[in-house]
């Protein structure tokens, strides 16, 4: 199932912050993403690289300490292939690396850094994504709002930073639509959106489908099944079982795994994993652009049948 016709992606605050953040962008030095780095790609806005221009980037991926190791060097590798893109890996230890965020951003503007002039730097990031936690580090004192729910921050402040930064912080925002559906999926399942925003079965079927190809030594251990089935189904079925999950008569109850499965895997119980690959981003954004151009072929065939039906209207009255 398609997760997207269930998730409200666009409160009204999130579109205030997004308009805010076209009118002062141009204003701004570097750009600070905060990713979620078991979620690389999907958590990376793509308005950033939209209103950007040439201005540098700097993308935090964050919660690394929950996320697989190597991938997070491969995507960080992936990142900074691309000009004017710098990536750096933070966990839960923030306070002993937070320093390398400020000297990167006076490397990435020395004339300013040099010359003792102030340093614009604008912090996005999706909800949830530690982007407050992380701020507060960087500031060495309690100025953003934090919380275990997604969208804290609601409005957008500057904060003061050693080295002669300034930094603007915006709400976290999600973008109008998620055009791939696989992006709905995991931004669910790691915590980048509420709960009440989607149906937690699908979101848990799609994780254990995953998982079973990319993690199931991880599986096996965590919910000891010594041979793992091939479907997220049954597996939920097993696991279930083996937890003692279960109602009258004898069967398992599947929502409650589901939620255990998801949890699980958001507090990194199950190990460290991640849910996406530079390989999965080039494939999956492949299919959007072909699902672009197919919406964009049938919106131009529906404007050439209607503008055939004036003519012919026209044509009938003569």
């Amino acid at each position: 199932m398609d997760t997207r016709a269930n998730i409200q992606w666009f409160p009204g605050h999130m579109n205030k912050a997004r308009n805010e953040v076209k009118e002062i962008m141009p204003q701004m030095d570097v750009i600070i993403e905060v990713l979620d780095a078991r979620i690389p790609y999907s958590s990376e806005n793509p308005m950033v690289a939209t209103l950007r221009g040439d201005k540098p980037v700097i993308k935090i991926l964050n919660k690394a300490d929950l996320a697989d190791p190597e991938m997070t060097q491969a995507w960080m590798d992936y990142f900074e292939q691309e000009d004017g893109v710098k990536a750096l890996a933070f966990d839960d230890n923030k306070a002993a690396d937070v320093h390398r965020i400020i000297e990167l951003c006076k490397k990435l503007m020395p004339n300013k850094a040099e010359s003792g002039r102030q340093i614009k730097a604008m912090i996005l990031g999706i909800p949830n994504v530690g982007k407050s936690t992380l701020i507060n580090t960087l500031a060495g004192r309690a100025v953003a709002r934090t919380g275990n729910e997604p969208a804290v921050t609601k409005s957008q402040q500057l904060i003061k930073l050693d080295g002669g930064i300034m930094l603007y912080d915006t709400p976290g925002m999600l973008w109008p639509k998620v055009e791939n559906a696989n992006s709905g999926y995991r931004l669910a399942a790691t915590g980048g959106i509420r709960d009440t925003a989607f149906d937690f079965d699908d979101v848990a079927g799609y994780t254990a489908e995953y998982l079973l190809q990319a993690y199931p030594e991880l599986l096996k251990e965590r919910y000891k099944i010594e041979e793992l089935p091939k479907t997220d189904g049954d597996f939920f079925e097993i696991a279930g079982r083996n937890r003692g999950l279960l109602k009258k008569g004898g069967v398992v109850d599947i929502y409650r795994m589901s939620e255990i499965l998801v949890n699980e895997l958001r507090s990194g119980t199950i190990g460290r994993i991640s849910l996406e690959t530079p390989t999965m981003r080039e494939a999956e954004e492949a299919v959007v652009a072909e699902q672009r151009i197919a919406l964009e072929e049938k919106k131009l065939a529906k404007e050439e049948e209607k503008r055939l039906r004036r003519l012919k209207t026209r044509k009938n009255r003569k």
